[in-house]
Order: structure tokens, then C-alpha cells, then sequence
């Protein structure tokens, strides 16, 4: 009985490392997008502080006009600063999902090449059964043969 051999068992060996590489260039888009969300988190936090802060400095008879001028500037900078965080997070998002589609067309290249493999699989373990069942049909009609053959 012969072996099956899936003459494309190199390409799909080649889809594969193919759609590892993608699934790999997807976790690590979507690792940069996880530290910039933290970033943007972290950033929230400092300018509520910030803001609970100028409160206090502008509170009366306590105002201390030069550190509520800073602290106003400060929060101007880390508005601007939770800005260009909120572009970049955007981009990001468009890269993730841009990689997640050339993933998904990644793995159904795999899938067409797995199922094709499949098919053939099934195709020549039914030949092969055929051919088995027809040499023991032979032997069975030999043996019948010389057993009918009177000595």
C-alpha cells in the first residue's frame, strides 16, 4: 500500500509561516496599542490631579496666583500631550485592524490549501480501499478456483 503525498505540502507549509508572521506583526500592533491606551489612561489620571489642584490653588483667600498660572499651563500641556496620544492610538487602530484583515486572509489561504489536502486525502484512501478490495476479491477467486478444481 502507497503513501499519500500532497504535492502542495510546501506552499501550505509556506501559508503557514506566512500567516505566523502576520499573527505575530498583528499581537505586536496590538501590544503598542494596549501601552498606548495605558498611556492615555495614566494621562487621565494626572490631569484630574491637576485639575483637582488648580481648584484647590483658586479656592478664596488661599490663591496663589504664580502655581495656579503653572498648573494651568501644565494642564494645557498635558491636554496637548492627550491630543497627539488620541491620534496615535487612532493610527494604531487603523494598523490593528488592517493587520487583522491580513491575517484573516492569511489563514483562509490556509484553510482553501488544508481542505484541498483533505479532499485528496479522502480521494486516494477510497482509491486505495478499492484497490485493496479488489487484489483480496482476486485472491478469494483464486483460492475459490483451486478449491473447485477436482484432483
Amino acid at each position: 500500500m502507497s503513501s499519500f503525498h500532497f504535492r502542495l505540502e510546501t506552499l501550505l507549509r509556506l501559508r503557514l509561516a506566512d500567516r505566523d508572521q502576520r499573527r505575530a506583526e498583528l499581537a505586536k500592533a496590538q501590544r503598542a496599542e494596549d501601552t498606548l491606551l495605558a498611556q492615555a489612561d495614566a494621562l487621565a489620571r494626572e490631569r484630574a490631579q491637576m485639575q483637582e489642584r488648580s481648584r484647590r490653588l483658586a479656592e478664596p483667600g488661599t490663591a496663589d496666583v504664580d502655581r495656579l498660572i503653572a498648573s494651568h499651563r501644565y494642564e494645557l500641556v498635558l491636554r496637548t500631550k492627550a491630543q497627539q496620544l488620541a491620534g496615535q492610538i487612532q493610527q494604531v487602530r487603523a494598523e490593528v485592524e488592517r493587520r487583522r484583515q491580513i491575517v484573516v486572509e492569511a489563514d483562509r489561504q490556509v484553510r482553501v490549501l488544508e481542505k484541498l489536502r483533505e479532499r485528496q486525502q479522502s480521494a486516494f484512501n477510497v482509491r486505495e480501499a478499492k484497490h485493496e478490495q479488489k487484489q483480496l476479491d482476486e485472491k478469494a477467486l483464486v483460492g475459490f478456483t483451486y478449491r473447485e478444481v477436482p484432483t
